[in-house]
């Protein structure tokens, strides 16, 4: 990278402070009535020691914010159902010096985590800027996969820093739907023995499911949730599971989780933390209405894809959701 398109250390805090005002503009359509409507409901206390703060839950040893930074700030790969511009126009604006800018706004507001990708820029940015940011890669066993490879890879990341690991959720519907839960099983034990919290991914709630029947010793899990309502919904007759692997009529990218009422139902009986992703399908849904439906359902943490100018705002709606959902039917389990 040019010297001339490097982050400028003496002016990074400003500008990040400056991205991070805009967030309540250009983030936040409609930021005041959301404002006046949940001031009529927020506690005046929060559950975490000081209210408006940044709410954490841990996993095992670590402490993660509620709210974790998605790896699609990284990897620029952004759901989109048809629209084919949004790519194109995502990379465009989400420069390595971007990325860099939207971890230290973020790390300013309290999330402490990045997940799925992203380790270099992680590292980059604690080394260059002294910050504390954590990451919790995927990992991917597959049925017939290198399994020397495999566990190279585990370790890999462990080395780098992972702070926990969790079976990527593509990984964990496919092996689940070829009823390959051994192979599952044995990728969980092996991440288990270097020392860092392991948990499983999918976006089929078979995938919880199987694990929970079969004793997978995963430490958390992580699990697709959102509400159904929304216009391009694959419609009910239509839906099946692994539609997103399989394709079929009627599914669009913005489809991942097929029976909300029953992952919320099935979610309660589960003692482990889970880690909701999906939850505004895609943009179909507001953080408003995203967010508060995934807490109130029983999700301990969050991971959304953001750009800089949402963070403010989205991270005093999660610390005020937490704080109104303290006493919700499924327990804290983080």
């Amino acid at each position: 990278m040019s010297q001339s398109k490097r982050v400028n250390r003496r002016n990074f805090l400003g500008t990040s402070l400056a991205a991070a005002g805009a967030g309540a503009v250009a983030g936040g359509i409609g930021g005041e009535l959301r404002a006046a409507e949940d001031a009529k409901q927020a506690p005046a206390k929060a559950v975490e020691p000081e209210a408006g703060a940044m709410p954490c839950g841990k996993i095992g040893n670590v402490s993660i914010s509620r709210l974790l930074v998605g790896g699609n700030l990284i990897s620029g790969y952004m759901h989109a159902r048809d629209l084919k511009y949004v790519g194109p126009l995502f990379r465009a604006y989400v420069t390595e010096e971007k990325i860099l800018q939207t971890l230290k706004i973020a790390e300013e507001h309290g999330i402490n985590t990045v997940f799925e990708t992203g380790a270099p820029f992680v590292e980059r940015y604690n080394r260059e800027y002294g910050g504390h940011m954590q990451f919790i890669p995927h990992i991917q066993p597959e049925i017939d996969g290198d399994w020397r490879k495999f566990e190279e890879d585990v370790k890999h990341k462990v080395d780098t820093g992972a702070v926990a690991v969790y079976v990527w959720g593509v990984a964990g519907d496919k092996l689940v739907q070829a009823g390959a839960v051994d192979r599952l099983a044995k990728a969980v034990e092996f991440a288990k023995t270097l020392n860092v919290p392991v948990g499983v991914g999918g976006h089929s709630l078979l995938v919880p499911m199987a694990c929970e029947k079969h004793g997978v010793p995963c430490d958390f899990y992580v699990k697709t949730l959102h509400e159904d309502a929304y216009p391009s919904a694959t419609p009910k007759p239509l839906r099946k599971e692994f539609i997103w692997l399989d394709g079929g009529e009627g599914w669009y990218d913005n489809m991942w989780c097929i029976n909300p009422e029953e992952t919320v139902e099935f979610m309660k009986t589960v003692t482990k933390p889970w880690l909701a992703f999906k939850v505004l399908a895609a943009g179909a849904f507001h953080p408003r209405q995203g967010f508060a439906h995934a807490f109130k359902s029983g999700a301990d943490f969050i991971a959304v894809g953001m750009f800089d100018f949402q963070i403010r705002e989205n991270s005093e709606l999660v610390a005020r959701l937490v704080s109104r959902e303290a006493n919700r039917e499924r327990p804290w389990r983080a």
